[in-house]
């Protein structure tokens, strides 16, 4: 029983540890890749930036709200979803941008900054892989985790397209691919935040 104890109250300080570290290379990777999203004038490598920024500010929220108890990790959660929605909505605005410009994006740049984002977001995910299932906070932190893995995959996969059609058209199709993960994972997030909220309103 004790031992049991000792295990559960540990838990907060190794979330601490983890959403430490993640939060910095969310932090660093985020100005790398809009730096180079800019210079290259790809809406995918922009649009993973974004979510970046976004992810680091969620691990912001999560550290706030660890050993707070639940309601407050679920309105962190709640919070969250509402903040990739809105991600979703600017990488919409900014391929609108792209199209009216007709820009092409530099295939080279996005292969490179691409596969230096997929590795360091890869190591973020094996980070969180052993908290997820500590509470509603940490399993909301990997499924932003998880979701930057596939942004990644998918910018790796644009800057294949655009070196090979030479058309910015693949880098706008991924860009419209990461918004809608965005919406999914938002509405999902959402729903598990609010159903917790309910029935802690019920209880």
């Amino acid at each position: 029983m004790d031992e049991c104890c000792d295990f559960r109250s540990d838990i907060p300080e190794r979330q601490r540890r983890v959403l430490t570290i993640v939060l910095w290379i969310n932090a660093v990777m985020f100005v790398v890749e809009f730096v180079a999203g800019l210079a290259s004038h790809s809406t995918a490598l922009l649009a993973d930036s974004v979510d970046m920024l976004g992810d680091a500010i969620v691990y912001g929220f999560s550290l706030c709200v660890i050993g707070r108890g639940t309601a407050w990790q679920a309105r962190a959660a709640l919070l969250k979803g509402g903040i990739m929605a809105a991600f979703g909505a600017g990488v919409l605005a900014e391929v609108g941008v792209k199209i009216a410009r007709g820009l092409v994006p530099a295939a080279d740049v996005m292969t490179g900054i691409g596969a230096l984002a997929f590795a360091a977001n890869a190591s973020v995910l094996v980070f969180l892989w052993r908290r997820r299932g500590d509470d509603i906070n940490m399993r909301s932190a990997w499924v932003c985790s998880r979701n930057d893995v596939i942004a990644n995959a998918s910018v790796l996969v644009a800057a294949v397209g655009v070196a090979v059609t030479g058309s910015a058209w693949p880098d706008i199709g991924v860009g419209l691919a990461i918004a809608a993960m965005f919406a999914s994972s938002a509405v999902t997030v959402i729903r598990d935040a609010r159903r917790r909220l309910s029935q802690l309103a019920a209880g």
